[in-house]
């Protein structure tokens, strides 16, 4: 059983860093503190978490050829339309989805709260829509072949 006693000494070098207006130490304290609790937490194994990602698209591996800034636009529902002028459909997992997390994360530079948020933003002001939810991958692969001009992804 830990006692309060067990984190004076850390606690010490916290405060003798910040008495003395050295913050260098304090941030260094900081940065060992944080990479040690990283690496001694258990890794989370997400269900998602071997397979790649990729877009899916209805055309048949146009969405593969588009660049990041492009795909940020598409699912940030800034570009409604294709370079064809056919319009964008775009589906997406539910936020809490181990593949969206990654997708928000890895393909976007995002967190999945950041695009919801957008997405909120866009539909309470009325000046645009939000892309539809789909449960599970299989269905998200099944209505973007579908729908004309679908986005989405999965893993592969």
């Amino acid at each position: 059983m830990r006692r309060p006693s067990d984190f004076c000494f850390a606690h010490f070098v916290v405060m003798a860093g910040l008495a003395s207006g050295s913050w260098q130490v304090f941030f260094r304290v900081q940065r060992i503190l944080l990479l040690s609790v990283i690496v001694l937490l258990p890794g989370t194994p997400l269900q998602a978490g071997d397979l790649k990602l990729r877009l899916i698209d209805s055309s048949g591996g146009q969405a593969q050829h588009l660049s990041s800034e492009t795909v940020r636009e598409i699912f940030f529902m800034r570009l409604s339309s294709w370079p064809d002028g056919s319009s964008i459909h775009v589906f997406v997992l539910p936020d809490n989805h181990p593949l969206h997390i990654r997708f928000a994360k890895e393909f976007l530079g995002v967190y999945p709260f950041q695009l919801r948020s957008a997405w909120d933003r866009l539909v309470y002001s009325g000046t645009g829509v939000a892309p539809t939810t789909v449960e599970s991958v299989e269905d998200m692969v099944k209505r973007v072949e579908s729908t004309p001009g679908g986005v989405g992804y999965a893993g592969e």
